[in-house]
């Protein structure tokens, strides 16, 4: 292990990038971030600003249970303990996400079956995920990925044609909107991103929603009591192996303060991605990630394009690191976003049938790697991002930005 660099995460992955457009940190915070914080040390730690952001946010979403977690990881490896599947059971998930997505599913010895992506697009399809349906299929994972909402009627109406739940992945998704309804309320139930570098950024965070009082029940039961119930005359009793995956009251507070300014934040995210992603779709031999047609309001982490190998003498790693020499910070590929070849321990675990590809519990053999998903995999080979994109853009950021791409073809182009 000596020598090897760790993964970084949050606001330190991204303090060093710098250049000629805004970048998200400093964030801005909410005017009352100060006011709840105060009134957590005042009260002696007595206030329960948890409950009281859970309230306010499952209200601006509509929806009845929001269940506050430490951060989006933990968010949905609550949802996975508390659907209650058995080990060696599948779940079909996009391809093209961060490892957050299954960690849950794999603390539960649940099988990840990765549904390759539509031509063009980051998001799995019900095209693609309905090939993959077998007898051990139990759920549906899908992921908003860069705000990019997922064709979700057809895919519940998939779902509902085999009784299987769907759920959300809206990390970075906040706010958007599908037909005129929030990301996180278009399935049975979701996980949410509150961490520093996401939308509605806090020092970390996230949480569950749900309409299913029963689950909403069950996630508190595992997710914040640990699996653990009231015995009187004795105590803690622990029913069933659970977590402590509770949103600290500092986060809390921010978090409300947060949402107190977010949904004008994700208005302008919205007109400016779209500003910038017509400004860019004039360059030739550059595509922009195309934003659907039943998207209202594109709530956007980060902007993303394909670059046309064809036209251009250097490669898409080659051209990234021009663009962010010309000022465009953090851009960059992100192969890594390819689950099923960035889990190598995933791929040695099925190679060698290690539980749960042991038989039993699973009922075939799993194969992971780049060919698992080749339309995702081809697709991450020419795609260039930054998810320094962010709410301080205004609309001479954007054609600074169109200018810099533009300036890079050209320098480019064969």
């Amino acid at each position: 292990m000596a020598g090897r660099e760790n993964a970084r995460w949050g606001a330190q992955s991204h303090l060093s990038e710098v250049g000629k457009l805004p970048t998200p940190f400093p964030r801005e915070i909410g005017p009352r971030a100060i006011e709840y914080l105060r009134e957590i040390v005042e009260s002696g730690l007595t206030v329960n600003m948890m409950g009281r952001f859970e309230t306010a946010f499952a209200e601006a979403l509509g929806v009845k249970h929001c269940i506050a977690t430490p951060g989006c990881t933990p968010a949905l490896a609550t949802l996975a303990a508390a659907f209650d599947f058995e080990p060696g059971d599948e779940i079909i998930v996009s391809p093209i996400t961060d490892y957050g997505t299954i960690q849950g599913l794999i603390a539960e010895a649940y099988i990840p079956v990765f549904a390759d992506t539509e031509p063009g697009t980051v998001n799995l399809s019900a095209a693609t995920v309905e090939p993959l349906i077998t007898d051990r299929t139990r759920a549906i994972l899908c992921v908003h990925k860069t705000g990019i909402l997922c064709d979700m009627d057809p895919i519940v109406e998939l779902a509902r044609a085999h009784g299987l739940l769907v759920y959300e992945d809206a990390c970075q998704a906040v706010f958007g909107e599908y037909k005129g309804r929030p990301a996180g309320t278009l399935a049975h139930a979701a996980g949410f991103s509150f961490d520093s570098e996401k939308t509605m950024g806090a020092d970390v965070g996230g949480c569950v929603v749900t309409d299913d009082d029963t689950l909403a029940e069950r996630t508190r039961f595992i997710g914040h009591s640990r699996g653990g119930i009231q015995e009187p005359g004795f105590g803690r009793v622990h029913e069933e192996p659970g977590y402590a995956y509770r949103m600290p009251q500092c986060t809390a507070a921010i978090c409300l303060a947060q949402l107190e300014i977010i949904r004008e934040q994700v208005a302008h995210r919205d007109a400016m991605i779209r500003l910038l992603s017509e400004l860019i779709g004039e360059v030739e031999g550059v595509t922009p990630l195309p934003i659907p047609d039943y998207m209202g309001v594109y709530s956007a982490w980060m902007f993303g394009m394909s670059i046309a190998p064809a036209q251009f003498a250097c490669d898409a790693d080659e051209f990234a690191e021009q663009l962010v020499e010309a000022g465009i910070p953090g851009a960059s590929t992100a192969r890594y976003y390819l689950m099923p070849e960035a889990c190598t321990f995933l791929q040695r675990w099925s190679a060698e049938g290690r539980y749960p590809y042991s038989r039993p519990p699973a009922s075939r053999a799993y194969r992971y790697g780049a060919e698992a998903c080749p339309t995702a995999h081809a697709f991450l080979d020419t795609w260039i991002r930054w998810s320094t994109f962010c709410e301080k853009y205004r609309p001479e950021h954007c054609e600074l930005a169109a200018q810099i791409v533009r300036g890079v073809a050209e320098a480019n182009r064969r």
